[in-house]
């Protein structure tokens, strides 16, 4: 059997779930691996929160908000974009390979969007292979 990957999907409450209600109601078909967490909006993601996500066994996480402009907070993508890029910065800091970690607009008319973003980041988290930090995390403790 081979290796299928935990993906944890940080998604705003506004548009992004909405649109993986949508990708569900309309049976559109795409890998289960991604365990969604609705969020109030993209910019309310801590990169701490990606972190920890990884740290406690994920292999990849998926942040999801509306698109630039169409945020209910008004600049909250905004904000997740700037920290998106510092995050993109730790997790090369850590070892981390960028691919695990994505951040995606999705309206809540995209369904088809949510699927297709799904099934893609599957396939390149799939392609990486289990994410190694909580293993290291391990090591360190153990090493303490």
């Amino acid at each position: 059997m081979g290796f299928e990957p935990r993906i944890v999907g940080l998604l705003c409450n506004w548009c992004s779930y909405t649109g993986a209600d949508l990708a569900g109601t309309s049976r559109l078909r795409y890998p289960p691996n991604v365990r969604p967490v609705r969020v109030m909006c993209s910019g309310r993601v801590d990169p701490t929160f990606v972190l920890k996500a990884l740290a406690e066994g994920a292999d990849g996480v998926l942040v999801c908000g509306c698109h630039p402009g169409d945020c209910h907070y008004l600049e909250g993508n905004y904000k997740a974009l700037a920290r998106f890029r510092l995050l993109q910065r730790l997790l090369d800091d850590f070892g981390i390979e960028r691919e695990r970690v994505r951040l995606e607009w999705v309206s809540a008319s995209e369904g088809q969007r949510f699927a297709d973003v799904v099934r893609q980041m599957t396939e390149d988290v799939r392609r990486l292979g289990p994410c190694r930090v909580r293993y290291r995390l391990d090591l360190d403790t153990v090493e303490r």
